[in-house]
Parts: structure tokens; sequence; C-alpha cells
């Protein structure tokens, strides 16, 4: 297939096209300004709708409506952005309403910069609106991986009735990539929604009961059920969606842990330290929720140490803890507000923590 050279930004706008998204919902912030851009002139041609809200706020919330009406809706922002979605995001999970998001997250907390980050791990993995829920969150690794992602997101979303958050970060946003775009989906047509998507607010006729999506329940035992109907749901994703790739030499002394462009790093890092003498291995989860628990089960028992490498203070460290359950020490190496770390000093400073067990 032939390649094609695209920014980042541009190249994820063109993957939601192809991938049949027919609504598109967005408001200018750094570093994703490119795709509401691309997607004010692009998208029409497809035959798609294009809307710049007044705020993010009213981005999810139109998104919300026309998702409940079986539209395929796109949205995208960043950090701050996604922090004034969450009770959007909160209402589409209860509501049951498929739509896909992308975050190209930045530094923060609160405005922050403008520079990449991942301090939105906890944000997207634990979620930040009100209740019980859960969003499938993946993190790409390459301009062609977001591509493939986005691509297929929309179909997880539809199959689970679910939010699904595409999680990358500045660099790949602004970042050129030779890339392979996929064929591109026909958009479904008003009489295909009702067909395929029967649960939508589409309307059965005059005489007919019409669908109600709504995320209010008033009555304890009626909300109760509806909780316990959504987990056996996140249940079904946990089991069907974990996504993770593992690297390196066998039985490797260090083991990293890194997702997004860091593991591009750390790869780089890993042939740092075979030249000075040391085995390394890494996994990379794909998935950051539901998280690959199953890929740390695998560590070998020469293993001394597992290290967490992210943009953050050690919000991925929490959930490498949890996975690597006392087996082996585990550290961080880390970089933050914007700051990103070099293959060397990554290499130093695992080297650093190697000796510090002898």
């Amino acid at each position: 297939m032939e390649k094609v050279l695209m920014k980042g930004n541009e190249a994820f706008a063109e993957a939601a096209i192809r991938g049949g998204a027919g609504f598109y919902f967005g408001y200018p912030i750094t570093p994703q300004n490119e795709i509401p851009e691309y997607m004010s002139h692009e998208l029409e041609k497809a035959g798609g709708s294009f809307i710049q809200a007044e705020s993010e706020l009213a981005a999810v919330n139109m998104a919300y409506g026309a998702a409940a009406a079986g539209g395929s809706v796109f949205i995208s922002t960043s950090s701050p952005g996604v922090a004034l979605m969450q009770e959007g995001i909160s209402f589409m999970c209860s509501s049951e309403v498929p739509v896909v998001m992308l975050n190209v997250s930045r530094g923060g907390p609160g405005v922050g910069g403008i520079q990449p980050g991942q301090a939105d791990y906890f944000q997207a993995t634990r979620g930040g609106g009100n209740g019980d829920y859960h969003v499938p969150v993946f993190a790409p690794a390459s301009i062609q991986e977001a591509i493939d992602m986005i691509y297929g997101a929309f179909e997880i979303a539809d199959k689970y009735q679910n939010p699904v958050m595409i999680l990358a970060d500045g660099m790949l946003g602004q970042m050129m990539e030779p890339v392979s775009l996929p064929e591109a989906k026909r958009m479904a047509t008003y009489e295909e929604i009702r067909a395929n998507k029967p649960w939508a607010i589409t309307g059965k006729g005059p005489r007919s009961e019409r669908n109600v999506i709504k995320s209010l329940r008033l009555q304890p035992d009626v909300l109760e059920a509806h909780i316990h109907r959504l987990f056996e749901k996140y249940d079904r994703m946990e089991k069907e969606l974990v996504r993770y790739e593992t690297y390196g030499e066998p039985d490797p002394e260090i083991v990293f842990v890194a997702f997004g462009t860091v593991a591009r790093l750390v790869a780089e890092t890993m042939d740092i330290l075979a030249e000075r003498g040391y085995k390394a291995g890494m996994i990379r989860p794909v998935t950051l929720w539901p998280f690959p628990f199953d890929a740390f089960a695998r560590i070998s028992d020469k293993t001394r140490l597992v290290v967490s490498v992210e943009l953050s203070m050690g919000q991925l460290l929490t959930d490498v803890k949890a996975a690597v359950c006392g087996r082996v020490p585990v550290g961080l190496i880390n970089r933050t507000g914007g700051v990103v770390p070099t293959p060397v000093e990554i290499a130093d400073r695992a080297i650093k923590q190697l000796k510090a067990l002898d």
C-alpha cells in the first residue's frame, strides 16, 4: 500500500473520517488544533457535519446528543479540555452511547503547558466523572498505530455501546511520519442507523413507543441493577480488549514498562544497555484500561528490577506495582512538565537503580 507523509493530527482526523465519522464537535486547544482545522474543510466533503463548539463542555454534550440519535461521532481535545468533558463522559457511559474520543495530551496540572505529557493517565483510566464506569483507553506509539486505532474504535464503541478513548500525546500530534491510510468506510444512512442501532432515539413512528436515552434512575434498586449490568459489560471488555507488546532479551535483568511515544525512547535505551552489557526487556501496554496485568505474570525469575518510564510523577507506576505484586522491586524513571528524557538519560538512571540493588 502506498504511503504518504502526514502530520500526526491531520492523520488522526483523516483516520476518523475514513472510519465513518459522520459528526465532529470540537474546540481549538494546543497541541491538537490541526484536527478541528482539518475536519472543518474535509469532513463535509465526505458527507459529514462539522461544528466548532463554544467550549469543550458544549462539544461533549453535542456529541452526546448526536450519538444518542445514532450518529457516528468523533471528538478530540487536549488535557484541560478532557477535564471539562468528564461529566459528559460519565453521562454517555451511563446512557450507553458510543463516541470515539481523542486526547492529544499535554503537561499539567491546570492549564499547564503545551508540551507533551502523560499525566492524564489517571484521568483516562480511572475517569474524572462521577459514579462507577469505565472507558476503554488505547495508547498508540506511532502515527500509523493511532490511525489504525481510531479507524477501528468506531466498531468497538458501537459493539459495547460505550465511549472509547485514544490517548496520544503532543509528540505524536506534532511529528510527521509516512503512513498508510485505510480504505474509507461509507457513512451509514438513516435507514441503516434504524436497522443497526435499534436503541437510538431515531423514532419508531407516531403510534409506537419511542426510545428514551437517560442516565437518571431515581430508584436505588433500579440504579444498582443498571450499574451491575454495566459492569458485566466491563468484565467482557477486560477479557476481550486487552492488548500489549513485549520486546527485548529472554530472561532480562531489567524490564521497562512504557506506553505511547515514551516506549519508542525506551526501545533505543534497550540498545544502549545492550552495548553496556545489560539485558533488558520491555512491556508496552497498548490498552491502558483494561490494563494488561497478565503480561507481568510472565516476567522471568531472573529479572531483578521492573521500571516504569513515564512523563508523569508515577501514575502508570501505580498499575505496574499492582501487576508486579511484590515479586521484584519496582522503580520509576520519569520527567514531567513537558520535559522528555533522552534514551541515554533513561539508560543512566536505569543502571544507577540496578547498582543500588547490589
